[in-house]
């Protein structure tokens, strides 16, 4: 790691916020020291750092196609790190130069361009991963079974076995502790009780013969990352990446709800509280998850 990287990967830290806040922060700390270098800029200090570097970073990333979205986020993140360096003027989000307007990040959507997986891609998808990898295959089951996102389903071995005891003793609502954002633990509903008990179990089989880890990896990052390559491979990207299979268990749990008797508004707040937003967010969740996939192939 060169000196750039560390020192803006140290001010990322100090820049505070939730533990994933911060993770997400350091990896694009990093990947800008290494964007620098490969870019020919020669400097080893963030108080080096000019106006123009930073405006050649996010030129760079837009000709690889990076969203809008994406490139919003990293640039909050370069501002959190120039704040925390005591350079206010790059931190500034009305900067002449370096707000989202002049570097062309404005008027991105929230709404997203991921859709609900229908069942024959989600069936095909998980068929290619099982004769990859068991273990991810087994992941991407319990992520689809119970609208996990992709940290809290490599970090699910953790966990099997509680949710096993929880399934047997006939609760519904199981808690998900490990990988959520921010590290705040949420409980998701039990839809279909069968369907989850199978998938914990195929999961806990694999795990017991596998040192307890559905991704034998040497860290959470590569155990991520050998997740999402075999996933890509089995045709979750696009539209249709890891998070589709989180849209479509919210769709069904919109259902869910709905057939139990409850209102619109309160089946989207229980939908949203599900998937870790709160209760106040549940017309966002409607509009942005609620996309189901009509592309059947």
């Amino acid at each position: 790691m060169s000196k750039l990287s560390k020192q803006l990967v140290t001010l990322s830290r100090q820049a505070g916020g939730s533990f994933k806040t911060v993770a997400d922060r350091s990896r694009i700390a990093d990947r800008v020291a290494e964007r620098i270098a490969k870019l020919n800029i020669q400097i080893r200090d963030v108080k080096h750092i000019k106006t123009n570097h930073i405006e050649l970073y996010i030129k760079s990333r837009q000709a690889e196609n990076i969203s809008k979205r994406t490139l919003q986020n990293e640039m909050a993140a370069i501002r959190a790190i120039c704040a925390a360096a005591g350079r206010n003027k790059l931190a500034d989000p009305n900067h002449e130069k370096l707000s989202n307007k002049a570097l062309g990040l404005s008027e991105a959507s929230r709404d997203g361009t991921k859709l609900a997986i229908n069942s024959e891609r989600y069936l095909a998808a998980f068929t290619y991963a099982e004769r990859q990898d068991v273990g991810v295959a087994a992941a991407m089951q319990l992520a689809r079974c119970m609208g996990l996102r992709t940290e809290e389903a490599v970090q699910s071995a953790k966990s099997l076995r509680t949710w096993q005891r929880a399934l047997l003793k006939g609760e519904d609502r199981l808690r998900i502790v490990f990988g959520t954002k921010g590290g705040r633990p949420r409980d998701t509903t039990v839809l279909h009780r069968e369907q989850v008990l199978s998938a914990v179990n195929y999961a806990l089989k694999y795990a017991d013969e596998h040192n307890g880890k559905l991704i034998d990896k040497p860290n959470l990052q590569s155990a991520i990352d050998r997740y999402r390559n075999v996933v890509r491979e089995a045709g979750l990207s696009g539209k249709y990446s890891p998070h589709s299979l989180r849209y479509a268990w919210a769709t069904e749990a919109m259902e869910y709800y709905q057939q139990r008797g409850l209102g619109q508004e309160e089946a989207r707040a229980m939908v949203s509280m599900d998937l870790g937003h709160g209760d106040g967010r549940g017309r966002y969740v409607e509009r942005v998850y609620n996309k189901p996939d009509v592309d059947v192939e």
